[in-house]
């Protein structure tokens, strides 16, 4: 009887599955650096495991593209609700969640062109009357 219950405290847990949970980050151009949460975790296309479900701070950088800056939720399917999730958890197959991001970048005006000459100029106007508001001009 001892026996049977040490087998059956020992070995359930090696039954149950597990949870896998990963988020996969591309963008337009592919090789954009991207950090998540502050951490750097590699070039796009590229696939991240993670732990909590909510609000993710995500940046892009590319070179000759302008970087992006933003926030992406990763929302929790119904098998990872409480109590729902004890059954998930003791499940004998591995359940997994996969999350895909996808961004487009846009290209930065190359110096010298007339995009980029029509740009600078708008951006200086844009400073002048900044500053001219600002003294109460």
């Amino acid at each position: 009887m001892r026996r049977c219950a040490a087998i059956l405290v020992l070995g359930v847990p090696m039954l149950c599955g597990c949870l896998e949970r990963t988020v996969t980050i591309t963008s337009e151009p592919p090789g954009a650096l991207v950090v998540l949460n502050d951490e750097e975790i590699g070039r796009t296309p590229v696939t991240t495991g993670f732990r909590y479900f909510g609000v993710y701070d995500v940046r892009l950088q590319r070179e000759g593209y302008e970087p992006i800056a933003t926030e992406r939720e990763a929302v929790a399917p119904i098998w990872e609700y409480p109590v729902i999730d004890l059954f998930a958890i003791a499940a004998p197959w591995r359940i997994k969640t996969k999350l895909d991001w996808h961004f487009d970048m846009t290209a930065l005006p190359m110096p010298g062109t007339a995009e980029a000459i029509q740009a600078e100029s708008e951006l200086f106007d844009r400073a002048r009357s900044l500053r001219d508001a600002s003294r109460g001009q």
